[in-house]
């Protein structure tokens, strides 16, 4: 259930043996290697030098650990650059983005898939059947440093052969896109430019296509390297690793090609992703909100269909974070078991040693430079004794309540804020939160996955509605509340001809008729039924006889709902959105737990885990010491619990 990330060719070979057995000592299983090794791999084109790598695996292997070996895409050596200038990335300016770090490559270079086919096929049949080879990793953080969408002669080709397979005819595309607009109809596929470097503002419509485009563009490249390493290494699993907070490609249809979901879990550097204001900030600086791994654990749960694990964890202090604080003592523990709990197959933390030279010298490893466990080390060799010791988890089971997650919303949110801070990654995420701070579980769902079984179902906002999803909400009997601007725009991103929430109007009898953003000294309150709090950002006028459950103070409805459907007419305060969660979760029969703001809880099969970032002692709601597998029922600052339940 453990592992880390390792990189041999960044120490003497002298060491390797060594390593391992520690690594073992600590109780590691799983050992990551050889995402960035391709200039080792092949230092010149076409001579391979396999000697040191076979030895590496053969070392690890001999000491009874399992590897994930993956595919070094993610690090194109000098001489590929050299030879095919035309694989690297172009940025909105124009400007081609240079060789010296990683990630320098367009997804749509017809070279740079070729020669990715070509590194991948080598290595997939060198190491396909090896005894200690379990699983692979393609690449490594797909799109991190913004490298998603680029601009450059390829990729306007790929994009223009794209828009050919969609729209078929270019009258087509010009309806589709509003292109009257402004006289920019086009009579060709090719006079379609990439929508960035205009005077001003370019068509949304065009830019949520070449988002997706761009999307479809990534979930394509790792299917050519899944299909490559499944033809030379049956029986083992394939993953990638994804990142916190990251929606510029649509990782649902990706996660599909994949065996494993796994994400990079960082929550000090992380911290900085979510809004908050300087005080929210400083209250976590050393052991990062109690939600935000999590909000990502539940996350790629869902992504990798129940099976995902966590391929890097922060032991220590990071080095690309705006500030990079040491985690209090007994986070990493804390983070290592939270995982877990939330379903991880395995936690594997980056990475072994903390290397003393180039970009990442102030990145925390389990050792220091020295060779000596670091803090971290210390408490990973503390969760595997304790995993020793338990022994097996039990499955985990569905939650009660369910969270619609969708990647195109954050698209069309960032293309059309309407008010500068409109940020779908703060609103999810603040409701993810205030439902935590109740008690209980939530799993995350994609647009139009069956609601089956959930008591309740919380959209936070779904800009677009697929005849899927508006299915698949008709179709469940949970009590559900939708968010604003839900509904708001069609596939082609218009406003619906019936006005939003668009099809949501078959469920809910409203039209939204007005909307405001609003500046960040400005709030509206919200009074009604044991509700009150203000909206912030965003406030929306609504047309309907459902009945009125809170009203704004000019008697405008702010909560409307039938007793089994609501829409919530605004971007709700933590005052206001706390109270309407707790009544949506009342309506829908679920027991809740006021927690304190630092505790969460978690189930997972009979076991139930607390979770205590706070600075205070907490009590526990199980008193039996003898159901306890983790902790007490005292739970200290940075402290963990686990309990059978009766």
């Amino acid at each position: 259930m453990l592992g880390v990330c390792y990189y041999p060719e960044h120490w003497p070979e002298d060491w390797w043996a060594d390593d391992a057995r520690r690594m073992r000592e600590v109780g590691i299983s799983f050992v990551r290697i050889a995402e960035f090794a391709w200039s080792r791999i092949e230092p010149e084109p076409g001579r391979f030098d396999w000697g040191w790598l076979d030895r590496a695996i053969d070392t690890l292997g001999a000491a009874g650990l399992k590897v994930v070996m993956c595919t070094p895409t993610a690090t194109p050596p000098k001489w590929l650059v050299d030879k095919h200038p035309d694989i690297l990335p172009v940025d909105e300016d124009g400007r081609v983005r240079g060789f010296g770090s990683r990630r320098h490559t367009s997804f749509s270079s017809r070279t740079w898939l070729r020669e990715s086919a070509r590194i991948t096929e080598a290595v997939a049949r060198r190491y396909g059947g090896h005894d200690a080879v379990a699983g692979w990793q393609t690449d490594n953080e797909f799109g991190c440093h913004d490298t998603v969408l680029s601009y450059g002669p390829e990729d306007v080709a790929a994009f223009r052969d794209w828009l050919r397979r969609r729209y078929q005819t270019p009258d087509a595309l010009n309806q589709a896109w509003g292109n009257v607009f402004w006289s920019m109809e086009v009579a060709g596929f090719g006079e379609i430019e990439a929508p960035v470097a205009a005077v001003t503002e370019t068509n949304p419509a065009a830019r949520l296509d070449y988002w997706r485009f761009a999307s479809d563009q990534v979930a394509a490249y790792n299917r050519m390297q899944v299909e490559i390493i499944r033809k030379h290494s049956p029986g083992r699993f394939v993953t990638h690793n994804f990142m916190g907070f990251f929606q510029d490609f649509d990782h649902w249809p990706l996660g599909e090609d994949l065996d494993v979901a796994s994400w990079d879990s960082y929550p000090l550097g992380t911290l900085e992703k979510i809004a908050a204001d300087d005080d929210e900030r400083a209250r976590w600086a050393r052991t990062s909100h109690p939600d935000l791994a999590p909000f990502n654990h539940d996350l790629y749960r869902a992504v990798g269909r129940g099976r995902w694990w966590v391929m890097e964890q922060q032991p220590g202090p990071v080095n690309w974070a705006a500030w990079n604080p040491v985690p209090k003592p007994g986070m990493v523990r804390l983070w290592s078991w939270e995982a877990l709990a939330h379903g991880a197959e395995v936690v594997s933390y980056f990475r072994w040693r903390q290397c003393p030279y180039a970009q990442e010298q102030m990145h925390a490893g389990l050792n220091r430079p020295d060779r000596k466990l670091s803090p971290g080390g210390e408490e990973a060799t503390e969760v595997g004794a304790e995993l020793a010791r338990i022994g097996a988890l039990p499955a985990s089971a569905a939650a009660p309540v369910a969270l619609v997650f969708d990647y195109e919303t954050a698209w069309i949110t960032r293309i059309q804020p309407q008010g500068r801070d409109f940020r779908y990654t703060d609103l999810v995420f603040r409701w993810y939160e205030a439902i935590r701070r109740l008690g209980l579980d939530v799993d995350i769902v994609r647009p139009g996955a069956s609601l089956a079984g959930y008591k309740a179902v919380v959209v936070p906002s779904l800009a677009h509605v697929s005849e899927a999803a508006r299915h698949a909400f008709a179709a469940t009997d949970a009590v559900t509340l939708f968010g604003p601007r839900s509904g708001a725009k069609t596939r082609d991103f218009r406003i619906p001809d019936e006005l939003p929430p668009g099809p949501l109007q078959e469920l809910l009898a409203l039209k939204v008729t007005q909307v405001a953003s609003l500046r960040p000294n400005l709030a509206e309150p919200v009074e009604g039924a044991g509700l009150s709090g203000h909206v912030r950002r965003w406030r929306e006028w609504l047309e309907t006889d459902l009945p009125v459950l809170a009203r704004y103070a000019d008697g405008e409805p702010a909560l409307v709902g039938d007793g089994r459907r609501f829409y919530l007419a605004g971007w709700p305060d933590a005052e206001l959105l706390h109270g309407a969660m707790a009544d949506l979760l009342h309506r829908a029969g679920l027991e809740v737990v006021e927690l304190p703001e630092g505790v969460r809880l978690r189930r997972r099969g009979g076991l139930t885990f607390g979770f205590n970032y706070g600075d205070a002692d907490w009590a526990a709601p199980v008193q039996d010491a003898g159901r306890y597998l983790l902790g007490g029922p005292v739970v200290p600052p940075q402290g963990v619990a686990c309990w059978r339940a009766e």
